[in-house]
């Protein structure tokens, strides 16, 4: 039996970065593909966040764990979500 848990899906980029708009495109195509929902943060002038994501951007999370930084494969984000799921 399929799980029906979703992953949650997390994207943290800047203004002005440009890994950054690749990232969230692959992103929001395979979230779209899978039917899950996710989250676009954007890290500028929030001290935690940056501290935390700013020389690795982009990162992207699935359920607060680090998957991915500067690039996103789109093959390779399926089979982590499907994972996860």
């Amino acid at each position: 039996m399929a799980s029906t848990r979703r992953p949650r899906l997390v994207v943290y980029h800047a203004p002005g970065c440009g890994l950054c708009e690749p990232a969230l495109t692959t992103v929001a195509k395979v979230a779209a593909e899978l039917g899950i929902e996710h989250e676009v943060v954007d890290v500028t002038g929030v001290p935690e966040l940056e501290a935390r994501h700013r020389e690795w951007l982009p990162v992207v999370e699935i359920d607060g764990a680090r998957a991915f930084v500067y690039f996103v494969q789109r093959d390779a984000l399926l089979e982590r979500l499907r994972d996860a799921g």
